[in-house]
Formats: C-alpha cells, sequence, structure tokens
C-alpha cells in the first residue's frame, strides 16, 4: 500500500527542510485533523467537490498519516491489515451489508 519509496521520499523532503524536530506524534495528529478538515471544506457547499482540491487535500492527509506511522514506528499498511481484521469481526458481511448500522446494533 504505501511504498517504501513513497516513504523515503517524504522523509528526505522532511530532512532537507529541518522539520522533523516539528514532527512530533501529538503536532502530526493535530495536522491530520487540521487537513482532514480542510478535505471535508471542499464539500462544504458542493456535494461533487472540486476534485483537483479534494487530490490535494487528500494527499496532505495521507503524507501526514505516513509520517505519523513512520515517526510511531508503525507498518502503515500492517495496521491498516490488523484493523481490517478487527472491524470485518464487528461488522460481519452477512449482517452489515448495505446498512450503515453501528456494529452494536447489528
Amino acid at each position: 500500500m504505501v511504498d517504501q519509496t513513497l516513504r523515503q521520499e517524504i522523509a528526505a523532503f522532511v530532512a532537507e527542510r529541518d522539520w522533523a524536530q516539528f514532527h512530533t506524534p501529538e503536532n502530526l495528529a493535530k495536522s491530520i485533523s487540521i487537513e482532514a478538515s480542510e478535505l471535508l471544506e471542499c464539500f462544504q457547499w458542493n456535494a461533487d467537490g472540486d476534485m483537483d482540491r479534494v487530490r490535494e487535500e487528500l494527499a496532505d492527509v495521507l503524507t501526514y498519516c505516513i509520517m505519523l506511522a513512520d515517526r510511531i514506528g508503525a507498518d502503515p499498511d500492517q495496521i491498516v491489515r490488523d484493523k481490517l481484521v478487527t472491524t470485518r469481526a464487528k461488522y460481519p458481511a452477512d449482517k452489515a451489508r448495505g446498512r450503515s448500522t453501528k456494529y452494536d446494533a447489528l
């Protein structure tokens, strides 16, 4: 999912600017939330959104997520797979298919 070369490219970009000093887990988590809000803003008045801007904001969210995973020593691919195991158990396909019901109400 997350290419090692991309992770290295992001790390090099940060190193060139000496920004790692600011990238605490807390600050990266805040940045994810801020960028996610900017992504949501793309759809504030138009359900379709400007797809170029959506891609830009999504890239920001993903970049900060990758940086946070690296900072805490987590493999993004593995934590997503681990979460899928948990979510599959909470939302069995035979009960959840076509529904948006929360797991405790299925």
